[in-house]
């Protein structure tokens, strides 16, 4: 198993984030569905008992196949790449956990996150024991940074992209949270665990650089999308949900595949 605890300092507050994370996640699931890959929705509704609760709980099956290393897919018949996921969004918490009905207790992935102000500096934010902690490695992501150049869009550069509404961008270097106000920070405690067909160092290591790929594209877009979600509020965000839904359910049985992609 590898724990990794990945930090996302982002010029946002804590409030602007959590309207715009729901519309990213949202919107970016439109590029990342088509040709019968990508996200299908199938349930996402508060609960007010059970884990984590009062929390939003989504329930989605995300079909994989283009985007899974080669290696795997050779082993793999068909079928066998659709991921489950369930997540407890009690934010400023939010827990989500992946599992393969065909690999079943072979494959194990889950997300703890915390989000907090400032720039990314809390020493064990999850409450590990010292012992624990030791374990785990620290990654910042860094927005700044040059994406895959097979990622790259101008639309979703920080370094180019200024929100008009919230007077705010383009970032100026990269030591830009060191001088931006607001700031704070995803805290993501990811842990993989792959066993399978002898590959679990091989897998769990690709799989973690596919998912710091994906944090890192995907905060940049949060960033660069301020000006379409600046000003909504929750009521709002539930319903661009609920029609996106409906347009990721059309996307998903027509069209080309899209989004990223794993060689």
């Amino acid at each position: 198993m590898i724990v990794k605890e990945f930090r996302i300092p982002l010029p946002l507050t804590l409030e602007e984030y959590r309207i715009g994370q729901l519309y990213s996640v949202a919107e970016a699931s439109k590029y990342e569905t088509g040709g019968g890959e990508g996200a299908e929705i199938i349930m996402n509704q508060p609960r007010t008992e059970g884990l984590y609760a009062p929390c939003q709980y989504t329930r989605k099956i995300f079909i994989l196949n283009s985007k899974v290393p080669a290696f795997i897919r050779a082993l793999s018949p068909s079928g066998a790449l659709d991921i489950q996921e369930e997540s407890w969004n009690a934010y400023p918490f939010c827990f989500t956990k992946y599992h393969n009905p065909y690999m079943k207790d072979s494959f194990e992935l889950e997300v703890k996150t915390l989000h907090k102000p400032g720039i990314g500096d809390i020493h064990n934010v999850h409450g590990l024991s010292e012992e624990e902690y030791s374990k785990v490695t620290v990654d910042e992501i860094n927005i700044w940074d040059a994406p895959d150049p097979a990622d790259y869009n101008p639309a979703w550069d920080p370094r180019l992209v200024r929100s008009e509404k919230a007077d705010r961008g383009p970032l100026k270097d990269a030591n830009w949270k060191e001088t931006t106000d607001p700031v704070m920070c995803v805290y993501k405690q990811v842990s993989v665990n792959f066993q399978w067909y002898n590959l679990q160092e091989t897998a769990e290591k690709r799989i973690m650089k596919e998912l710091r790929r994906l944090f890192f594209n995907f905060h940049r877009q949060v960033v660069c999308w301020q000006d379409d979600y600046h000003g909504m509020t929750i009521e709002d965000i539930r319903e661009f949900e609920v029609k996106t839904k409906e347009e990721l359910n059309q996307q998903f049985s027509s069209g080309v595949v899209k989004g990223m992609r794993v060689k």
